[in-house]
């Protein structure tokens, strides 16, 4: 039996595969793509996109945070169901929301901020802060789904008293952002889409049930509903056609992000519906429900400590072979080394798991839950 049947009570594997594919693929992009280049004021980051030609095509499928908060909206409506079930009520629900996924990000940013200090005031290295700001950015789409979290009071009102149309809202109101920033020069506006865009992403998860229950046919329509309008905006002239952000580029989709990032997120939605038959067949298999559950296990120990495993291992190369960062532009070689280079950061990373990551306490279960974990598929 498929999620697709509405009366399926188990374990709902295809949300827990998106869940750890959106965080692993946006740890392997960092790993694998970042180039960093070292200048007076300290150690600068590119992306290889702003050197070649076309291929930021690939970001369309490979920029996974609309997915990630989707899938987080699906779950925070799923685990509210069942909390309310219990007595508990909405302000004690959301509190140990935020505090669980907060804390290990407070810790580690703590531990980031005193390394910076301690290496700054004894070595006199003021770079070092410049280190500390590539390791903890990462970390800013957290602080966003914090603040989604406690306007989940909001978010489930508006679903319940206007359903399907607060999308429509959010997302005009995200496509206003956008004239009044392009056309009108104001900057500052675009900052407000850090959460309409990201919050109609969240709001769309609380769908999820009945975009599962649709005939194949509206999956396919969400699919090129996306695409189409993805080639819309971005051949418009106004957007860049990437969905990250590229230096050389006018702006970014991203830092804010832009109505393009709606686009996506329909595109993004119909290709995993139109996946999901193909994809659950695959996950019932004994060797790769046993890959899932391994990946989801340790997916959000993984990013949250990615970039100190990156941090370590540059720090590693530079000590004992000289070498850091990249040549500008990357040549063919580094394109070819590109497989083998999350190899450093990832053995660097491992550890780091083991020693604050690994234990799966009450507390870390319900953190792998509330950024969108091992949950099951609970319906009507």
């Amino acid at each position: 039996m498929t999620s697709k049947d509405a009366g399926n009570q188990e374990r709902d594997k295809y949300v827990d595969w998106l869940r750890a594919l959106s965080l692993v693929v946006v740890v392997v992009w960092h790993w694998a793509f970042t180039i960093l280049v070292w200048k007076p004021h300290g150690p600068e980051p590119t992306s290889p996109l702003g050197f070649t030609s076309g291929l930021w095509i690939l970001t369309w499928l490979l920029q996974v945070l609309p997915l990630f908060f989707y899938v987080g909206g699906h779950v925070h409506l799923l685990s509210w169901h069942r909390a309310k079930q219990r007595g508990v009520g909405i302000g004690s629900f959301v509190w140990r929301r935020i505090r669980a996924l907060a804390l290990p990000a407070l810790f580690l940013s703590g531990v980031w901020v005193a390394i910076g200090s301690a290496v700054t005031f004894t070595f006199q290295v003021d770079w070092m802060w410049r280190v500390v700001l590539l390791v903890l950015s990462p970390l800013w789409f957290l602080g966003v789904y914090l603040v989604l979290i406690a306007l989940l009071p909001v978010a489930l009102w508006l679903h319940q008293r206007y359903d399907v149309l607060t999308l429509i809202w959010l997302g005009g109101a995200a496509l206003v952002v956008d004239v009044v920033r392009f056309r009108y020069g104001v900057d500052w506006v675009g900052w407000l889409n850090m959460i309409i865009v990201w919050g109609l992403a969240h709001q769309a998860g609380f769908f999820y049930d009945r975009i599962v229950a649709l005939p194949r046919r509206y999956d396919v329509a969400l699919l090129w509903t996306g695409l189409f309008a993805l080639f819309g905006l971005v051949y418009s002239g106004i957007y860049p056609g990437s969905m990250v952000g590229v230096p050389g580029d006018k702006w970014s989709n991203m830092a804010p992000p832009t109505f393009v990032i709606v686009a996506l997120l329909l595109f993004q939605i119909g290709l995993v519906e139109v996946l999901r038959p193909a994809m659950e067949r695959v996950l019932e298999r004994p060797g790769w429900r046993r890959v899932n559950d391994f990946i989801n296990r340790y997916a959000l120990p993984l990013f949250l400590f990615h970039t100190t495993g990156m941090a370590i291992s540059l720090g590693l190369s530079w000590w004992l072979l000289g070498t850091l960062g990249s040549t500008i532009p990357p040549d063919g070689e580094w394109w070819i080394e590109r497989p083998i280079a999350i190899i450093g950061p990832l053995i660097c990373t491992a550890p780091v798991i083991y020693l604050f990551g690994r234990r799966r306490t009450p507390i870390t279960r319900r953190r792998n839950e509330e950024i969108g974990g091992s949950v099951g598929s609970e319906h009507g």
